[in-house]
């Protein structure tokens, strides 16, 4: 098949027109994994699924127009009864992301071994059998939206034309309605679990399934969960974020040493309690703080963040989230990583105020691209030329959000309406205490904004884990994640 890396792809010509029409191209194959002495036999379905368009002109109905080739990967376990056998719609976030990391570091039942921050894996990687994967419990699809993974736009259509809200939503959830229809799945318990940006993919597509499809789903799986972006995204006018970051930055600042020998779930409290009424108290004072009053916030926000006093007063209380990673460790010319602030690197340049690496990316990027790279063709048995797209910064610059013009990109009130409509849909909320890039404590304040009945509330768990973004990276955590995403699943399959 042709290969194209363009990401804006020109207009329809002839020769395009002509070109033979896509087709699914699904590969079969079967596979075993013992799971607690337990032999799981298992089938992957790997490769990519066209959708489709109605197409009318002048009102006619003329068939249905070729428009993406999504890549999909779908675990199903031998012999279940597909009534009561739940399924897991998963995915990434970026945007721009694969669902790889999501796909081979914690759910599927095979992962990659990229080791952590004190003993990362060198070179050539290997792969190793996932006792812990939600496949135990849950059939498993993981989808790549367009432009990622090995789904691309359909010949004449512009790939740019779903790399917004709304065109994302809509084209995920048709993936999701295509697999369920195809494979009888419709009375099966539903999940969808979305990491970062797939968070609040997730939350959307609860509304739309529901208002689109009446496709109801069992649970959400939300891991590093952001729904108001309004709560990370800093920019003059809106402080909300310079107070929500700031128990992870004392998470991040006790990981290093800031803190002496307090522990870390006293320095998370203080840093909450501050975060939660003095600091936005004293943002919203701004020049009416007393000498005094400033002074002392000063003190207090540089103690919990490791920062200095001269560095947090002349940014005026209001720690970036960059220029922290990279200020925290100017003195030992280093910066932290933003996905996981336990990850450090040497910072060539030390009076940058932006790192140049992101460690927690870049010493493990390596391992997942060898990886699935090897696994989708030596045990998927699926090949294709184009290069599997693992995270598109190229997509996550242009994504549009034209549908929040004027107002934060939140799914709040939607998630809300969702939750009213279908009072059986619950979420799973997990979190990393060092995650610098969805901190935790803005998902805290974010669920509380959940617009439904307080008998609704007990459908929301939250999950904490000493680790990052992706959580998984740790050992410990993975093995904890996995019996929480677990235990989750089988609750909410069977209320």
């Amino acid at each position: 098949m042709p290969e194209t890396t363009n990401n804006d792809a020109a207009e329809p010509t002839g020769k395009a027109e002509s070109a033979p029409e896509p087709t699914d191209d699904l590969v079969t194959t079967q596979h075993t994994l013992t799971v607690k002495r337990r032999k799981l036999a298992y089938t992957a379905q790997t490769g990519r699924i066209v959708l489709r368009k109605e197409v009318l002109t002048d009102g006619k109905f003329e068939g249905h127009r070729p428009k993406a080739e999504v890549f999909v990967t779908a675990y199903t376990l031998d012999g279940a009864d597909p009534t009561t056998r739940p399924v897991t719609f998963a995915f990434n976030g970026g945007p721009g992301s694969s669902s790889i990391w999501l796909h081979m570091g914690l759910l599927g039942p095979r992962r990659i071994v990229s080791g952590d921050v004190d003993a990362p894996e060198p070179p050539p990687y290997r792969l190793a059998d996932n006792p812990e994967t939600l496949l135990a419990h849950s059939d498993l699809v993981f989808i790549d939206p367009v432009s990622t993974g090995y789904s691309r736009a359909a010949n004449g259509e512009k790939p740019k034309d779903y790399h917004g809200f709304t065109p994302d939503v809509e084209s995920v959830g048709e993936v999701i309605r295509l697999w369920t229809s195809r494979n009888e799945r419709w009375m099966s318990p539903k999940f969808v679990a979305g990491e970062s940006y797939g968070t609040l993919r997730a939350a959307a597509l609860a509304s739309h399934l529901q208002e689109r499809h009446g496709l109801y789903l069992n649970g959400l799986l939300l891991i590093s969960s952001v729904l108001d972006m309004g709560t990370i995204v800093f920019h003059e006018g809106n402080d909300l974020p310079y107070s929500l970051y700031v128990p992870t930055y004392a998470a991040i600042a006790h990981y290093h040493g800031k803190h002496g020998d307090r522990a870390l779930e006293d320095v998370l409290a203080e840093a909450e309690e501050f975060a939660a009424r003095d600091l936005p108290w004293a943002l919203q004072r701004g020049a009416r703080l007393s000498a005094d009053e400033r002074t002392d916030l000063v003190s207090r926000l540089a103690g919990l963040t490791g920062l200095s006093e001269s560095y947090v007063d002349r940014v005026n209380l209001r720690i970036e989230h960059v220029r922290f990673f990279t200020e925290l460790l100017r003195d030992e010319g280093l910066t932290t990583g933003r996905m996981d602030g336990r990850f450090t690197t040497w910072e060539p340049d030390g009076g940058r105020e932006h790192m140049s690496d992101d460690a927690s990316i870049s010493r493990i990027i390596g391992a997942y691209s060898a990886g699935f790279n090897h696994y989708v063709r030596s045990e998927l048995e699926y090949s294709n030329d184009l290069p599997y797209e693992i995270l598109s910064l190229d997509v996550n610059r242009a994504w549009s959000y034209s549908d929040f013009e004027g107002r934060s990109v939140s799914v709040v009130d939607g998630l809300s309406a969702a939750m009213r409509a279908n009072p059986h849909l619950r979420l799973h909320v997990a979190l990393g205490h060092y995650d610098g890039a969805t901190p935790y404590y803005a998902a805290e304040h974010v669920l509380a904004q959940l617009r439904i009945p307080d008998d609704l509330r007990s459908n929301v768990e939250t999950a904490y884990y000493p680790a990052g973004h992706m959580m998984y990276v740790h050992e410990p955590s993975r093995v904890q994640q996995s019996r929480d995403l677990a235990a989750f699943v089988r609750s909410a399959a069977n209320r």
